[in-house]
């Protein structure tokens, strides 16, 4: 669906972006398709911790920034916040769920585990082959299929040949590489 292309516009230029780091085409790539901006002109902060706003914004931005109608049953998303359609949107087509009935949480700072769930839900969760390698995941965790699926397609490893880290923070550099992947 998100099939990467390298870009072919005007020169994506960030201070803290290398050009040689593993997420130097997948910022430009972002960036491009209008899934997310710099956090300044001259920055894209690669390394901050990307939020559960962040993360459904840049889903719903690359699947066409639908619009969304509907209540918004989370007091703690505010109506004609940056984030509010997208999270309307990531409920709605269950990519996401509250922190509770009433809340999001958007700001709170996504792990490894929700980043691949919130992408493989994105995807429809389709079917998963394969054992499970990583002592860190249990087979009866919310996150264990999308591992596996993020695994065998290429949108991300683990970190080592027996870990995945799934409660480790995702930095706004490494989501960016899951969805140029995936």
């Amino acid at each position: 669906e998100n099939t990467p292309t390298q870009p072919t516009g005007p020169s994506i230029s960030f201070t803290d972006v290398a050009s040689s780091a593993y997420y130097a085409d997948a910022v430009a790539w972002a960036v491009e398709k209008g899934i997310t901006v710099g956090t300044s002109t001259t920055t894209f902060s690669p390394d901050a911790p990307c939020t559960r706003a962040q993360i459904v914004t840049f889903l719903w931005r690359a699947a066409g920034s639908p619009s969304m109608g509907g209540n918004n049953p989370f007091t703690d998303v505010a109506p004609g916040s940056y984030y509010c359609d997208a999270v309307q949107w990531a409920v709605a087509q269950g990519i996401s769920v509250g922190t509770s009935a009433t809340t999001f949480s958007p700001d709170a700072t996504c792990t490894r585990g929700q980043t691949v769930t919130f992408l493989y839900r994105y995807e429809k969760s389709p079917a998963v082959s394969g054992g499970n390698a990583f002592t860190d995941v249990p087979s009866d965790a919310y996150y264990t299929n999308a591992v596996q699926w993020a695994v065998n397609n290429g949108v991300t490893s683990g970190t080592s040949e027996t870990t995945f880290s799934p409660n480790a923070t995702c930095a706004r550099g490494q989501i960016v590489t899951f969805l140029y992947r995936d």
